[in-house]
């Protein structure tokens, strides 16, 4: 998987500003999808990124970068086990519910919007959007807000910068192992 790929996708969560991102990769023929997830999981794992395939399809795969960390913070709040085991889920652990979400993925005939919160997406946004996503939208970026406002606002001009710094630093030659923060969870405690 080309770095330049990853910045596009995945810059905030590699910065330590978020819990996650998904992005589809094509699968060419003969392609070892496998084995690339394990090559990303060994040079990530000392910055304390996993990366997982969700679910794939003919040719195509969509794959979740995140941050075990983050994860474990944001699955913990109770809004978000709320909302977790109002759709079926058994929240003992992030590592858990991730094998949950796969299932979801799987199995369940629409898209699993829950999602939403291994994102790190605020569970009331979460919830709103999962209710009527056309209801009472604030603003959209890389989510829809529908509370807090100017803060969403604030995260997604963030989370833009972010992503043309990475860029820019990926064109002057620094790597993505570089380019990825390693996180102090300690730092960032409680609910979002």
């Amino acid at each position: 998987m080309p770095e330049q790929f990853l910045i596009e996708h995945c810059s905030p969560t590699l910065a330590g500003l978020k819990t996650g991102n998904l992005f589809p990769v094509r699968i060419e023929p003969g392609q070892d999808i496998c084995n690339e997830v394990r090559e990303l999981n060994r040079l990530l794992r000392q910055k304390g990124i996993r990366v997982v395939i969700l679910k794939r399809v003919e040719g195509k795969a969509l794959l979740y970068l995140y941050r075990p960390d983050f994860l474990e913070r944001d699955l913990g709040c109770p809004e978000a086990r709320r909302i977790l085991e109002e759709k079926g889920y058994c929240c003992g652990s992030a590592g858990n519910c991730i094998v949950q979400l796969i299932r979801h993925m799987k199995e369940d005939a629409e898209f699993p919007h829950e999602v939403g919160l291994f994102l790190g997406y605020p569970p009331g946004d979460v919830r709103c959007f999962m209710k009527d996503s056309r209801l009472g939208v604030k603003c959209t970026g890389c989510w829809k807000a529908y509370g807090n406002e100017e803060e969403a606002k604030k995260t997604f001009a963030r989370f833009r910068k972010c992503t043309d710094v990475y860029r820019r630093e990926l064109s002057k030659g620094k790597s993505l192992l570089q380019l990825t923060v390693r996180t102090d969870l300690r730092l960032r405690a409680g609910c979002k």
